[in-house]
Formats: C-alpha cells, structure tokens, sequence
C-alpha cells in the first residue's frame, strides 16, 4: 500500500469515528427512558461505561425537632372533612339513635304471606290495601281472578257475597268485624296481623357546636356531615361553650356589655323525636352561675359540671348536677389560679395556670373533694392532661417537650415530640394519646406565647402508645385535598374512636377525622 492511500485510509476511518460520536450525541431520545426512570445518568458518556460510580442522591433535609425520633408513618389515607360552616365556640360528640338508612324491600306476595284486611269496614267505593288482600282472599279460597287494583268494584262486590253466602253469612258484599273473622279462621289466622315491627335504628355518632357569633347550636351525624340547625336562641359573642348531660345540656360563656363580666350560662335543650332532626325552632331555657366563673370542667358522664369562682378572697368549687340543678360546694381555697380537670369519676385534678417563667403543681381530690393531695410540680410552663384510668399524667413544660408521669412509680418519660399537653386526647383505655404536633416552634416564651396569640403553628397530627413510644403520622392537614394550616386544640374522640374532632385555633372551624 502506498503512502498516500494509507494516509486516505486513516482520513476514512477518522471521519467514520467522529460521525459516529455526532450521531450518537444528537441522536433523539426516541423510546430510550429518561435517566430519572433508570437509574442512569443522563451524560452520554454513562451510556459507555455503565461500571461508573453513580452520583450520590441529594440528602433528605432531617426532620424537624418537634417530629417524633423514628416513628412509622401511617400510609393509610384517612378521610378529614371540615365540619362547622362557622366558627365555633365549642363542641361536644355524643352517641345519637337514628332511623337506620336500609332500602325498601316490598315482598312479593306468596301463600304464606298472612292477609291484613285492615281495621276499618270496607264496603262499596272503599280503595287502598285492605281491599286488595281481600282480593287476594277471594282469588284464593274461591278460585278467581280478580285484579289485584285495590278498588272495591261491582266484581269484587259480588264475589265478596257469594264467599259469605257460603258460610252462613249477611250477603251484604260488605266486609265488616265478623266477615273479617270468619275470613281470618278459614285459613287458620288469627284476627288481624301480627304486632307491627319498629323501623330499625341504629346509635351513630353525633356532633353538636355552637356558633360563635350567635349561639345557635348546630348538630350533624359524624359519618355523614349535613349541618342542621338546632335552637335559633340568640346569644351574640360566644366566647367558650361546653355541652354535658349526653348532648341535653349547653353551657355558654361570653362577656357582658362591660367587656370585663364573664357570664356563664347553662341551659337545657329539648329532646328530639326519633328520626325528627329537621326543625330548628328549639328554644334554650336555663339559668345562670354567679358572675366571673374562672373555669369549668365536665365529668366523663358529662352528667356533671364542676366549677370555680370567686368568693371574697377564696376561690370557691362547685359541682353542678345537670339533671337535678343540685349544687354541691367541695372545695375552698385562697389560691385563686386554678385549672380544673375531671379525668374519670372519682377524681378531679387542679393545675395551677401556667406560665413561662413560674414553676407550675398539680394536685388531686376525690369527686368530693377529699384527700386533696399534690401529684407533680415544680416544673415551668407546666400543662397537664390526666389519663382516664388516673395513672398516667401526660405534662408539657415551658420548652414544650412531651412527657407522660407514672403516678405509681413517680418517674417520667419523655415521648420526644414537642407540643403542649392541652393540644392532646387520651385514648379510652389509657395507652395511647392523640395529639396536634407542630412541625416548627419558634422562638417564644411559651405556654404564654400560644395562649395570647403571639404565636400559631401548623400542626401534623400523631398517634403515640405510651406504651412502647411508637407511634404515627395520622394527618398531615395542609398535604391533602381542602385541607388547610391546624393549630389545633379542644381534641376530642367518639366512643368507640372512629374519629378525631379538634378546633382549628387559627379560624374556630371544627374538624374531623376519621380513623377507621
């Protein structure tokens, strides 16, 4: 070969190399999948040494300090619905009987099926379903064909006579008490029907709240929100409001014209009729608690309301019977900064009121206000929630870190979440809590801060066994559909926790969610 077609042949295959790397870096993708889906790298140059070390995945921003440390997230979705039209003063859930909602189902009509002719006399021109079964008698025990229509015509007339002719009676074509019998014993009936059967019902769940701007009192089933108005009694500016006695009972607190006198008012609601929940005339009659009441707290059978208010320089306790109005005094102290709680029906705790900078007690009495005791303290910002079985103190200091105080052994464990105890429920049996957990604190002095609105948060919600310190994320509102930021507080559970109930701070809206 000479030298200039060697040199010819190595311009050749230079031109083919280049070509061939062009076409492969302008190429179109066509059906190749992007590099996101593969796993590979989108440089051309990954297409030729797969080998290649791949560059590491950006690290996951950590979580923020108020999320529980490794606790399994829930990635069952459950369903959370807005529930109030308004804002809110309160709520209470309670169990409601209702018309069970099952589909109509008209038997077909057999040999079996027993005849009802009904307890008025049916004579000529009468019409409806006494009629027809007597029709369907007829057809029966003398072999017709009678339409089946309901209308005592000339036809059924006549066959009506000759049926009582062949038992001895009036032929009069009129189907009166004694034809009746006589019907009824030829096939071996009884007179008339069996007792009529209830519609069935079924217990479900309810909510009632009251508006805030009015004092309406609205109510809706849990499973299915259809908000209807219940009383149409005006209270303007609501400030608080609790309901007690299963539902029956409603206590509202507002302040007067003056801005500075607390008005407390308990009254009681009408009973309903059962599948009757359309009006919305109800009025409230009740009465009033002495002026400037600081605090009020139901038992669990909501039956009873245990409240403080001044008396001279004492504060003075007093339970409240709501369905006899008996009043009972069981407490009397010259510390007036007390917060009451009726966790179960033999004890009543009060918490001194919390504050940032001031080491916070709580102490306990039976439900008539003996062996009045003090069960934890010296701790800032303290806040409390007692357990219903009362061994369990579920508190939150002044930086917010969760704890649960065993009031047997006297030691503590902390849950590693941050938020504060009031913005949590105890489960019914005493192991697990429900709680609003902020996903940022900021900076503030707190409980002070939350409490005077200098600070609101946008909480996830957590289901935590105290247990074992597992726990889950159930909700986090602001991640689904018409959901919105929940600083969230007064949680509350149906009885048999199928739901979560909880007030949004930032708005007074209730909401709920369901958890099974």
């Amino acid at each position: 070969m000479t030298k200039r077609n060697f040199i010819l042949l190595i311009v050749i295959l230079a031109l083919t190399v280049i070509s061939v790397f062009v076409f492969l870096v302008l190429r179109e993708p066509g059906t190749e999948p992007s590099g996101e889906e593969t796993g590979k790298g989108t440089n051309f140059i990954s297409q030729f040494n797969p080998f290649a070390t791949k560059p590491k995945p950006p690290a996951e921003n950590p979580p923020a300090e108020t999320t529980p440390d490794e606790l399994p997230v829930e990635t069952e979705k459950l369903k959370f619905t807005k529930v109030s039209s308004m804002p809110i003063a309160g709520f209470a859930v309670f169990t409601k009987e209702r018309l069970k909602d099952v589909p109509a189902i008209i038997p077909a009509i057999t040999e079996e099926t027993p005849y009802d002719f009904g307890s008025a006399t049916i004579k000529n021109g009468s019409t409806g379903e006494a009629v027809k079964e007597v029709q369907r008698f007829l057809n029966k025990t003398l072999n017709l064909s009678l339409e089946l229509d309901g209308t005592l015509n000339a036809e059924t007339i006549a066959a009506i006579k000759k049926w009582q002719g062949d038992h001895g009676l009036v032929t009069d074509g009129v189907v009166g008490a004694k034809t009746k019998v006589l019907m009824y014993s030829s096939v071996n009936q009884n007179m008339g029907t069996s007792n009529p059967t209830s519609p069935p019902t079924e217990f479900m769940s309810a909510l009632r709240y009251v508006d805030k701007a009015t004092g309406n009192i609205y109510q809706t089933f849990a499973d299915k929100i259809e908000e209807r108005k219940f009383t149409t009694t005006i209270i303007p500016r609501v400030h608080e409001a609790y309901f007690g006695n299963h539902g029956g009972s409603v206590i509202m607190r507002y302040l007067k014209a003056d801005a500075r006198t607390i008005e407390t008012f308990v009254g009681s609601l009408p009973k309903e009729v059962l599948g009757g929940d359309t009006t919305g005339n109800n009025e409230i009659k009740g009465s009033f608690l002495p002026s400037n009441v600081k605090d009020v707290s139901l038992s669990p059978d909501t039956l009873k309301v245990f409240y403080l208010f001044e008396s001279g320089e004492n504060i003075i306790g007093t339970i409240l019977n709501l369905t006899t109005n008996q009043k009972t005094q069981i407490f009397d102290s010259p510390f007036t900064e007390w917060l009451p709680e009726w966790p179960n029906q033999n004890t009543i705790t009060l918490s001194t009121k919390p504050s940032f900078g001031v080491p916070g007690y709580i102490y306990s009495m039976n439900s008539a206000g003996k062996n009045f005791s003090k069960t934890l303290g010296d701790i800032n910002g303290l806040t409390a929630l007692t357990s219903p079985d009362g061994k369990l103190i579920l508190f939150s200091n002044n930086n917010l870190s969760l704890n649960v105080y065993h009031t047997d052994t006297r030691n503590s464990d902390t849950l590693g979440i941050k938020t504060l105890s009031e913005k949590c429920v105890w489960g019914k049996m005493s192991d697990a809590i429900y709680c609003a957990v902020p996903k940022l604190i900021g900076v503030g002095a707190f409980p002070d801060s939350w409490y005077q609105g200098e600070v609101s948060f946008s909480d996830q919600i957590w289901k935590i066994n105290v247990k074992n310190g597992n726990g889950a994320l159930l909700l986090d509102p602001v991640a689904v559909r018409g959901g919105e930021e929940i600083d969230g507080m007064r949680l509350a559970l149906d009885e048999n926790e199928n739901y979560l109930f909880f007030m949004n701070k930032k708005n007074s809206f209730l909401w709920e969610l369901e958890l099974k």
